[in-house]
């Protein structure tokens, strides 16, 4: 049974109470707390020793990497992080001093984006450091984005360059919050996330979602240098594309939008981001699944991103 095999058995039947607009199956979950014309995010996340970091890793690249995550899914709502509670888990032999640099990268990007850390829990974890967050935010009430809203017609959209984060981008990532935020205010966005598992694995559970399909175009895909790198020099075991497609940790938005703003929306982000690049990818189709067009035709995308327990 891999990841997404037992999240969907955990939550067919999870308790839930009349302050949920949206539970479990998106990137965060969506609370009516009574907060005027806001909506409560909230979300966890956990980083492990040996998964999501090793012990060569430098402390405060831990502790960014550990809130970075959290605040990478408060961007896919279009939402503002506001608080955080962080739980860490730490073997008996621990350095107190490793511990407080992972403190002081984590609170270095908290400060930076205006989160509060209100406390958390200390515990022991047999051999490794484990790191979980919960972290809250707000979004307008109308201005929610989810993963279930592409049209058949939109543009698919992502930020960034993809693959090859294990050079370096996932330990160093800054997560995509006013870029997400902007979005929201000018356009009109259909569905929103951000890409944690890969391309080729998220975008599938945004189509899933949403119960549509998606043509992506091979030339269009942005690869990133680190990917390219790594393909050149001979030791990679996937080609640049693949890696693109499913290394996972890029933590860029994918979204989709009516294909007439497709045009107006990338010229406005050059003017208003034009350091990070933008680049259109493919359509939203009927059907299910995702088909790749290059020069030679259309084929069936046979690859996928990251799974846990896979």
């Amino acid at each position: 049974m891999n990841e997404f095999e037992l999240i969907a058995r955990l939550t067919r039947a999870l308790p839930t109470n009349e302050s949920v607009v949206v539970g479990a199956g998106d990137d965060c979950a969506v609370l009516d707390v009574g907060a005027g014309d806001r909506r409560l995010l909230f979300k966890t996340d956990a980083v492990v020793e040996g998964i999501h970091f090793t012990s060569e890793t430098p402390p405060e690249k831990i502790g960014h990497k550990a809130l970075a995550r959290c605040l990478s899914d408060i961007a896919a709502m279009a939402g503002t992080p506001t608080a955080a509670l962080i739980t860490i888990g730490l073997p008996k032999n621990f350095d107190p001093k490793f511990v407080a640099r992972i403190y002081a990268g984590l609170n270095e990007l908290a400060e930076r984006q205006g989160v509060a850390v209100v406390g958390g829990e200390t515990t022991t974890n047999p051999e490794r450091i484990l790191i979980s967050i919960a972290l809250v935010g707000f979004v307008p009430r109308g201005r929610v984005l989810l993963r279930s809203g592409a049209k058949v017609g939109d543009a698919i959209f992502v930020t960034g360059e993809l693959g090859g984060s294990l050079a370096g981008k996932h330990l160093e990532f800054e997560p995509r919050l006013s870029e997400a935020r902007w979005l929201a205010e000018n356009f009109a966005i259909h569905a929103l996330m951000d890409l944690s598992d890969g391309l080729a694995g998220d975008l599938c559970h945004l189509l899933k979602a949403s119960g549509v399909g998606a043509e992506l175009l091979k030339t269009a895909i942005p690869i990133s240098r680190a990917a390219r790198l790594a393909a050149k020099s001979g030791d990679a075991a996937k080609p640049a594309l693949v890696a693109a497609l499913t290394d996972g940790e890029d933590f860029e938005l994918l979204f989709t939008v009516a294909s007439k703003d497709a045009v107006p929306l990338l010229d406005k982000w050059k003017q208003n981001f034009p350091k990070l690049k933008l680049s259109c990818i493919g359509k939203i189709i009927a059907g299910e699944g995702v088909r790749l067009r290059d020069k030679t035709g259309v084929q069936t995308l046979a690859v996928h991103g990251y799974v846990h327990f896979s």
